[in-house]
């Protein structure tokens, strides 16, 4: 049987590279309302250079794709516009059955280097957890030059309206309010901490100074904290800080460096807490604090 014929199997299966919809799909449907969120190109770079002449703190630009083209110039663009280092959103649902994943390894890959290219300043590339192996890909992506991996990103999932019967957007900041969250990015980070040289950064679920110390405990470089700014305001930076100290203090630690990396796989009693190897001891287990 011919399957080609049937319309059952495309003749050449379609590569990333081809797939560009929507190349800046996180910028233009994160935030529906208000409308000045949805900045244009030239309203971006606009946005770098004033936050880069108001701010003494670092300015990270975020330049979102799916794959390589001529888009990824923007990336000098931001670069001139004052932005210190880069983040590189690679956002990318597969739907093509017959797209192998090694296939959307390497497009990552080489937009990485694409990008790279064109600039001087640091790259981060923020990372899903849905390859095959979340460690290659990071171990890859360190190699091809990344400064940091942010770990990890979410796929803004469907829902739907049994009202209208149609497919709606949700809120991310219903899903970033869950505790379960954070666990994700903490498990990685500490299976990756140690073995990368590019710094690691915890994305998702961070809320609070206790979010922010877990994460240090495995190894994180950077507590990243979105959802609790929208919600709390700015000044909420503030309480987190103030109760990091406190805790440092009361547990009589001199230094954050102290404290990285003291529950990550390597340092831990049990490395298997990290693995598959200790499913059947936490489904057993009393609910404890997540």
């Amino acid at each position: 049987m011919d399957r080609t014929r049937l319309g059952l199997v495309p003749p050449h299966p379609t590569p990333m590279s081809e797939n560009r919809t929507y190349s800046y799909a996180e910028a233009l449907t994160y935030f529906s309302e208000p409308q000045q969120f949805r900045l244009t190109p030239d309203a971006y770079l606009e946005h770098v250079r004033r936050a880069k002449e108001a701010l003494r703190i670092p300015v990270i630009g975020s330049l979102n794709g799916v794959s390589s083209g001529g888009w990824v110039t923007f990336a000098r663009d931001i670069q001139a516009a004052g932005a210190d280092a880069l983040e590189l959103n690679i956002y990318y649902v597969p739907t093509d059955p017959y797209l192998e994943g090694s296939t959307i390894e390497q497009e990552c890959l080489d937009l990485l280097s694409d990008v790279v290219n064109e600039v001087s300043i640091p790259v981060a590339v923020k990372l899903s957890p849905y390859f095959t192996n979340v460690s290659a890909i990071a171990r890859k992506l360190d190699e091809a030059g990344a400064a940091g991996l942010l770990l990890l990103k979410r796929f803004y999932q469907p829902g739907i309206d049994l009202a209208t019967l149609e497919v709606v957007s949700r809120s991310m900041l219903t899903s970033s309010s869950d505790p379960q969250a954070l666990r994700l990015p903490l498990g990685w980070i500490g299976i990756l901490y140690g073995r990368v040289r590019a710094s690691l950064a915890g994305s998702s679920g961070v809320h609070a100074a206790r979010d922010v110390l877990k994460l240090l405990m495995v190894g994180a470089d950077v507590a990243m904290m979105a959802s609790a700014l929208l919600r709390n305001g700015v000044e909420h930076l503030a309480t987190v800080k103030d109760d990091l100290r406190l805790w440092l203090d009361e547990h009589e630690y001199a230094s954050i460096r102290q404290l990285k990396g003291c529950l990550s796989q390597q340092s831990v009693t049990f490395p298997s807490a990290f693995e598959r190897a200790h499913y059947v001891r936490a489904v057993g287990a009393s609910p404890v604090a997540s």
